[in-house]
């Protein structure tokens, strides 16, 4: 008769870890967030999705600084970044200072010279946004 408890027990223990991603497993650190808003920056410009990149991976104030140029953000984008194929982002050192952040970038693309850039973000709500491109 103890073992189906014990049984019982285990199963409840097991069930109590599902509403959370997992027991013992913390949210992601500040620097995997920042790594993490790269990874979401480099598949919207490899699927030419600047919507995507306006509505969840730039923050508020670059897009102003974008649409002070007299252009919504997508269009911008879309005339900066249309012709970038195959872009690949490698994240370097990764700097978080408060609600702000660095990120040491290599970027390459079809065509273009590989190069190092700086990446400055801002906490934006729960979220990491980029707000310089370097």
């Amino acid at each position: 008769m103890l073992r189906p408890v014990r049984g019982l027990v285990g199963l409840l223990l097991a069930l109590a870890c599902v509403p959370a991603l997992a027991c013992g497993e913390s949210e992601p650190s500040d620097e995997e967030q920042v790594r993490a808003a790269v990874s979401a920056f480099e598949r919207g410009v490899a699927a030419k999705d600047y919507a995507a990149l306006c509505d969840r991976v730039l923050a508020p104030t670059l897009i102003e600084e974008v649409e002070q140029i007299g252009l919504p953000c997508e269009v911008a984008l879309e005339q900066g970044l249309g012709e970038v194929e195959e872009p690949q982002l490698t994240v370097g050192a990764v700097k978080v200072t408060g609600d702000q952040a660095t990120a040491e970038v290599r970027t390459s693309a079809t065509g273009q010279e590989p190069s190092r850039d700086t990446l400055e973000f801002q906490r934006v709500g729960e979220d990491w946004r980029i707000s310089s491109l370097g």
